[in-house]
C-alpha cells in the first residue's frame, strides 16, 4: 500500500512513524512534511491548504490512502474532492469540518444537540461588543478566536486587563488573521484533560489510544527542534493511572489493525 500523509508537524510525524512500521505499507510520502520525517518519508513541497496542488500531486503519485492531519485542508473541502473521485482518504467532509474551522460552530452544535460544555457566554463579532460583555462574565474567562489560529487562538483570561489585550491583538491589531475576526467567550473549566479519538466510517467506529499532552512550561522559542516533531513526545495515560508512561511503554494497546 502506498500512503500519502499530508502535513508537516508533530501529528504527521507521529502517524508516518506508525504507519512505516506496518508490513503492508511499501511507499510513504508526507506534503509537506519537515526535516524529521524526511528520515521516514519522501516530502513534497506543497501548501497542505491547497486543494487544487493536493489533487493535482495525488493524480501524479496515485496513493491508495491518503491521510489528512492539518485541519485546513479539511476546511478547505480536500476530502470532498477526493471523494468526488472516487479516492481513499481518511478525514471529514467540509461540512463536517467545521466543528474544527469554526469555535462557535461548534458550541452551538453541542448546546443544540446536549452534548456537555462549558457555558457560552456569547459571541461577538467586534471588539466594542466583546469589551462590553467583558464587564459582566465570571473571571477567569476563556477567551476563544474563532477560526483557525494555528494553535494560538484559545487564551485564559485571569483579569479584565488581560483579556481586553488579547481581543485587541486579535480583534484590532489582527495578529491572527482571519481567524480573529470573531471571538467567542465561555466559562473557564477545571480539572484533569485527556483526548479520547475514534475514527468513524459513518457506520462503524474504532477508538484509539486515550492520550494526555504534556509540555515544559517554557518559551516556545527554546524548544529543541525534535521536541517539536518526534512522535515520542506524545504521552498516553490510562485512565486509572496517577503518572503518565511513554507511549512505548505499553500502559494502554493501540488497535491491532494501527
Amino acid at each position: 500500500m502506498k500512503i500519502l500523509v499530508l502535513g508537516g508537524g508533530g501529528r504527521e510525524h507521529a502517524l508516518v512513524w506508525k504507519l512505516k512500521q506496518s508490513p503492508r505499507v511499501e511507499k510513504i510520502w508526507c506534503a509537506p512534511g519537515n526535516a524529521g520525517i524526511a528520515a521516514e518519508a519522501e516530502c513534497v513541497s506543497i501548501d497542505a491548504g491547497d486543494v487544487t496542488g493536493i489533487v493535482t500531486l495525488a493524480e501524479k503519485i496515485q496513493p491508495d490512502l491518503t491521510i489528512v492531519g492539518p485541519e485546513l485542508p479539511l476546511v478547505n473541502g480536500l476530502t470532498d474532492a477526493f471523494r468526488q473521485r472516487n479516492w481513499a482518504i481518511v478525514g471529514p467532509s467540509q461540512q463536517a469540518a467545521q466543528l474544527e474551522g469554526s469555535k462557535i460552530f461548534s458550541k452551538q452544535f453541542l448546546e443544540r444537540h446536549g452534548i456537555p460544555t462549558a457555558k457560552m457566554y456569547g459571541a461577538y463579532d467586534s471588539p466594542t461588543e466583546v469589551y462590553d460583555a467583558l464587564n459582566s462574565v465570571a473571571l477567569p474567562m476563556v477567551i476563544k478566536a474563532d477560526g483557525l489560529c494555528a494553535g494560538k487562538g484559545v487564551f485564559l483570561a485571569p483579569d479584565f486587563a488581560a483579556a481586553k489585550d488579547f481581543v485587541q491583538r486579535v480583534m484590532e491589531k489582527n495578529e491572527l488573521g482571519p481567524g480573529g475576526k470573531r471571538i467567542l467567550i465561555e466559562e473557564t473549566l477545571e480539572g484533569e484533560e485527556l483526548s479520547f479519538i475514534i475514527l468513524s466510517d459513518g457506520k462503524r467506529y474504532a477508538p484509539l489510544v486515550p492520550i494526555v499532552g504534556w509540555a515544559t512550561p517554557r518559551p516556545r522559542r527554546s524548544w529543541p527542534e525534535s521536541a517539536l516533531t518526534w512522535p515520542k513526545f506524545w504521552l498516553t495515560l490510562p485512565l486509572d493511572a496517577s503518572t503518565p508512561q511513554n507511549c512505548t511503554g505499553n500502559p494502554v494497546q493501540a488497535p491491532a489493525w494501527f
